[in-house]
């Protein structure tokens, strides 16, 4: 992406595949993004591509990468960052890529299943921000039934101390392969470990949990810490989606 223009800073870092643009407006905050050799910590700041130097931690950095969009099926036991302050094993260290990557979203270190990486800025901000209302699909395995009542709340929204939740879909695993204790449900926005409070506040224990799609992205394919580029198919109905959700 060549730009004759300014933009703000935090979308340039994400141009650059630094981060989205939210954990963008962190790193700008926390001082470890110069312009021109100065510490920028204003979020208005604005660059050009072709007259600023902007370094992120000392780094040069450029928009002249290759985008990358990776689905990875993720394992228990790994958490969800480009790297981590205590030297634990990130999602990151799964992928082999020439490309520096990050995670769309969060998954918690326990929870499981897909999640996409990318060092496209702009999809990663339009795919996790709450007004684009992306869907995502979790089946939770439970320490006990669900009584019906609480089906009622968890479909009509459940008080966390962060607020409401929105109303979701739940159902219960029927069938003769189905597994007690299993519920699906299809949620709307990404509040931080949002599934497990949810039934932590109705008094369960989520014992495991996955998420079986992001976006209508699956990752059926793939075993625990299997990884793929995304196909053209998948990407194109990404990046349709988000214009769905634009207009």
């Amino acid at each position: 992406m060549k730009m004759s223009q300014t933009i703000r800073l935090n979308r340039y870092l994400a141009s650059c595949g630094i981060a989205s643009r939210r954990k963008a407006e962190i790193f700008i905050k926390a001082g470890r993004v110069k312009v021109n050799g100065n510490v920028v910590t204003d979020l208005s700041t604005t660059v050009n591509d072709e007259t600023d130097r902007v370094t992120f931690d000392g780094k040069p950095c450029n928009t002249g990468k290759e985008l990358q969009y990776i689905l990875l099926n993720k394992p228990a036991g790994i958490v969800t960052t480009a790297s981590d302050e205590f030297n634990r094993k990130a999602v990151v260290d799964l992928v082999s890529t020439q490309q520096r990557i990050f995670p769309v979203g969060r998954l918690d270190k326990e929870t499981e299943g897909v999640l996409l990486l990318t060092n496209d800025g702009d999809l990663a901000y339009q795919l996790t921000h709450p007004r684009f209302e992306i869907e995502k699909i979790y089946i939770a395995v439970l320490d006990k039934p669900v009584l019906a009542n609480d089906l009622k709340k968890l479909r009509s929204g459940i008080r966390l101390e962060d607020g409401r939740t929105s109303p979701c879909r739940v159902e219960l695993e029927s069938g003769a392969k189905a597994i007690p204790l299993r519920v699906k449900l299809t949620l709307h926005e990404g509040k931080k470990r949002q599934v497990r409070r949810m039934f932590q506040a109705l008094g369960y224990h989520v014992k495991k949990l996955r998420r079986i799609s992001f976006a209508g992205i699956r990752a059926d394919d793939l075993n625990p810490g299997q990884w793929r580029h995304l196909t053209q198919n998948e990407l194109a109905k990404l990046k349709k989606l988000i214009s769905k959700n634009i207009a």
